[in-house]
This record gives structure tokens, C-alpha cells and sequence, in this order.
């Protein structure tokens, strides 16, 4: 296999599609029988794949090819206009909640679309110790994965506290400060991104200043928002799971997928919060310093109009507010209103040659 070149410095200036050439490492496919109990039976034109993290542990990749293509002689002279698409699941989740609409959306517009399952979680292996890891390690396999595995700079899109690991991924691309705390051996750099989206983030603040407004304001809500998934009530509770993820609309055979899903996804918890907030904020970054799509549903029953607001005034971008949506954006009842938002936006992205 050929060696892989080094990635050459960051600049703290908007990315451009500047990638080193370099080969793919292969990825393993999955020929053994699911680990979830409650298997997610790929759709068509998807794959389940692992990547080979330097820890020696597997990460599930679903993956599904753009299906639009320029004429393919001026494709191999150009490269693709379109860039890769890799998503991060927030917590209960993995790589099928991504794989159920939006990879057949963005793939049908012709974007090639990795969702990655962290580890301890879906399909991937399991780590030592009683968490998945920090925003440090989860930052560093999806850094690992793009470094290894693409070949131009991706749209990186980050769910809930999958949105968080985003913006210390943005961090330390940027300022080099994640890779200063990394421990021996999972040294490396953070790959340039061509733009980034946080899709119902938790704020760079955590979760802590959610869960003391609730508490203030909606104490009611704040106790079912605990009970739900500090407690994982959403496992049993099915009102409890469509209140916390989904639409009134939301059909129940649905929810009740769903839920199967959502509680077999974490095998063990994706942080450990008490150390979490105590590595929080993520450090700013200048602003433009790379393209950002900040995204919240008006139904969000985790993420409120304050956190949506404050994670937009932290890149200094104007947040949108998808309306009739529910947190979990990508499965709800409405999933299109959010996809056709991210695509305008990634047109606008290929329109200003950032990509």
C-alpha cells in the first residue's frame, strides 16, 4: 500500500480543497453477523464498512456513493465538484440514524456520505474503561478517518453532542490545541474541512446551562428530560422517547423502531460528563475561519432556543430554526425541511469555490 503523505500545516484562513494526493487505506467489510441486538438492515446502494483506528479497533462506516456525477472525462480532470460528506451521531445513536434519510438524500444529489458510528457505540468495537472516550479521542478517530480514507476536504456534519465533537474538531484545526492534549501515541493533525454543520448541537458551553434554564423555567420538563436520558427512560418509556427525539406527528411504529434502535445503539456511555464539562468550551476560533451551517428545530425538547442562539454567536453566524422540528432532525416526521436547508447551503459552499 502506498505510504500515506503528511498533511501539510492549517491555516486559520476559510479551507480550500487543497488535499494531499494519497491512496485509501482499505476498509474492512462487515461479513459477520450484526453485534446490535436490534440489527439496522442497510437501504439500498449502502454499505457497512470498519475503519482501522490506530488503537487497533474497528469503527462502523455505513457508506453510500453520490449517484449525480459530472461527464467523467472532465471528472478525472477536475475531480468531483461535490465534497465528501461525513457524519457524527450524537449520543444513544450511530451511524443508522443518518443512513435511514439523509444518505439516500445527499447521496441522491450527488454527494458520497460516510456516517461513522463512534466507538462503544452501534456496530464499532468497544473500548476500555466505562466511557467511549473524550471530545479529545472521538475528535481524533473522526481526524484519523478523513485523514486515511478521503481524498478531498469533507463537509464534516455533527448531531447533538455529535455536534460538539465537531466544534473541537474545528478547534483544533485551527489552533493545533486539541493535539497538545492528546495522549502518547494518538498524536496527528485534524485534516482541513470544506464547511461544517451542527445539526441541534449542544452548545460549546455543554449541557449544563440547558438543564439549569429547564430547571428555572420548565422544572416539569427538566425532570422528564433527566429521567429520559440521564436515567434512559426513553428505553421503556415510549411517550417518554417521542416527547425527547420526535414530533406529536411522528407515527408510533415508528418511534417504536426507533426506540428498538436507540437503545441498543450505546453499549457504553459516549463521555463521561463530568470530565466533558470540565473540558469546556472548545477554544474560539477566528471567525470565517472555516464555513458554518448552524441548524435547531423550533420542537427541540433537548436543545433550547438559548443553546442554538449561543452556539451561533460563538462562530458568529446567524443560526437557523427549522420549524415544526423535532431533535432528532434527520428521522423526524419533517427529516426533508432540514436536508433541503443543508443542501442550499452546500450549493452556496461549491458556488463560492470553497470546495
Amino acid at each position: 500500500m502506498a505510504t500515506l503523505l503528511s498533511i501539510p500545516p492549517i491555516s486559520p484562513f476559510p479551507p480550500t480543497c487543497s488535499f494531499p494526493t494519497k491512496s485509501k487505506k482499505p476498509l474492512a467489510v462487515l461479513d459477520g453477523p450484526s453485534r446490535m441486538r436490534v440489527p439496522y438492515h442497510l437501504k439500498q446502494g449502502q454499505s457497512r464498512l470498519f475503519h482501522q483506528l490506530p488503537s487497533g479497533l474497528g469503527m462502523e462506516v455505513i457508506f453510500q456513493k453520490g449517484t449525480l456525477r459530472t461527464d467523467p472525462d472532465e471528472e478525472e480532470k477536475s475531480g468531483p465538484k461535490n465534497p465528501p460528506l461525513v457524519f457524527i451521531h450524537g449520543s444513544f445513536h450511530a451511524a443508522w440514524c443518518w443512513a435511514e434519510h439523509w444518505l439516500p438524500f445527499f447521496s441522491g444529489s450527488g454527494f458520497d456520505c460516510y456516517a461513522l458510528s463512534l466507538l462503544g457505540q452501534g456496530e464499532s468495537d468497544l473500548p476500555a474503561g466505562p466511557a467511549a472516550g473524550t471530545l479529545q479521542t472521538h475528535a481524533s478517530d473522526v481526524a484519523d478517518f478523513i485523514q486515511k480514507q478521503l481524498t478531498s476536504p469533507p463537509v464534516l456534519l455533527g448531531h447533538s453532542f455529535g455536534g460538539l465533537i465537531v466544534q473541537y474538531y474545528i478547534s483544533n484545526m485551527i489552533t493545533g490545541h486539541l493535539s497538545k492534549k492528546l495522549p502518547a501515541g494518538r498524536e496527528g493533525s485534524h485534516p482541513t474541512l470544506s464547511g461544517a454543520v451542527l445539526v441541534c448541537s449542544v452548545p460549546p458551553s455543554g449541557n449544563s446551562g440547558l438543564v439549569w434554564r429547564y430547571l428555572l423555567s420548565k422544572p416539569f420538563a427538566a425532570f422528564k428530560v433527566t429521567l429520559s436520558l440521564a436515567a434512559k427512560a426513553f428505553a421503556t418509556s415510549l411517550p417518554l422517547c417521542k416527547e425527547t427525539f420526535f414530533s406529536a406527528e411522528m407515527e408510533e411504529h415508528l418511534v417504536q423502531r426507533y426506540q428498538e434502535l436507540l437503545k441498543e445503539s450505546s453499549k457504553i456511555p459516549l463521555f463521561d460528563l463530568k470530565k466533558l464539562n470540565a473540558s469546556l468550551p472548545p477554544p474560539s476560533v477566528p471567525k470565517n475561519s472555516v464555513q458554518i451551517l448552524v441548524m435547531g428545530a423550533s420542537d427541540d425538547f433537548i436543545v433550547d432556543a438559548e443553546g442554538l442562539a449561543e452556539t451561533a454567536q460563538f462562530y458568529g453566524v446567524s443560526p437557523e430554526c427549522m420549524e415544526g422540528v423535532a431533535h432528532d432532525m434527520m428521522l423526524d416526521v419533517s427529516w426533508e425541511k432540514g436536508a433541503q436547508l443543508i443542501l442550499s447551503w452546500l450549493n452556496d459552499l461549491n458556488k463560492l469555490n470553497i470546495c
